[in-house]
């Protein structure tokens, strides 16, 4: 099991039982609530998930290797894990548990909402998109009465204005692949997010976050070790 001081984390309480997050760096979560441990996204290259608890759930957005890791993955994974996937990853996850945009499931006890993540205006070098749409995965997960929106790979697309009572959202901010500090502020106003922590940011300035949000009196930002 790892230390516990090694990595930030920070705990909320909800009407059945506390969650805590640890944030193990990049797009990389573990949430434990209820006796539940909930991985979002492995990674080797941020964390040794060996002295990690075993996952009774993971949630992986998109098949990229970042974010689709199988020796992390399989460091955590045990017959009784059960692992949530877009379509596009679930070759490589035997046993794994599709989820399509929009589609909402109760898993485990916690309710999960599927919401689109994709680009709009950054793409490749031959005009493609770096996710694009109607392939990626984020999540909304529901703990008790908190809500919780783990964007993925995304743009600040349209989607994001049929989210309601967000109570802590993650959006990525890593240039050139999602979002630039002024995308995440604006997709913040679209939702309104009661917390919002800026992750998988790589070497973007989280200060400029701050700046365009940090007088908003709806939303406070926290800044975590998630480069």
């Amino acid at each position: 099991m790892s230390n516990p001081s090694k990595y930030e984390r920070d705990v909320f309480p909800t009407n059945s039982g506390d969650l805590t997050i640890q944030f193990l760096g990049h797009g990389s979560l573990l949430f434990e609530f209820n006796g539940l441990n909930i991985y979002t996204d492995p990674f080797s290259q941020v964390a040794d998930y060996t002295k990690l608890p075993a996952a009774d759930l993971v949630f992986v957005t998109h098949e990229h290797h970042d974010h689709l890791d199988l020796p992390a993955l399989g460091a955590i994974r045990t017959d009784r894990t059960q692992v949530v996937c877009n379509a596009a990853s679930a070759s490589l996850l035997p046993g794994s548990l599709v989820m399509h945009n929009h589609e909402q499931r109760e898993i485990q006890g916690i309710p999960v909402a599927a919401v689109p993540a994709y680009n709009l205006l950054h793409k490749r070098g031959d005009g493609q998109p770096f996710h694009p749409k109607g392939i990626g995965n984020g999540y909304v997960l529901t703990f008790g009465e908190l809500r919780v929106y783990l964007a993925g790979d995304t743009e600040n697309v349209p989607e994001m204005k049929g989210l309601h009572d967000i109570d802590v959202a993650f959006l990525p901010m890593n240039l050139p692949y999602t979002m630039t500090p002024e995308m995440v502020a604006s997709a913040a106003r679209t939702f309104k997010p009661k917390i919002l922590y800026p992750y998988h940011f790589g070497s973007t300035d989280t200060n400029q976050l701050l700046k365009l949000l940090g007088k908003e009196p709806w939303v406070e930002v926290r800044v975590r070790k998630m480069a």
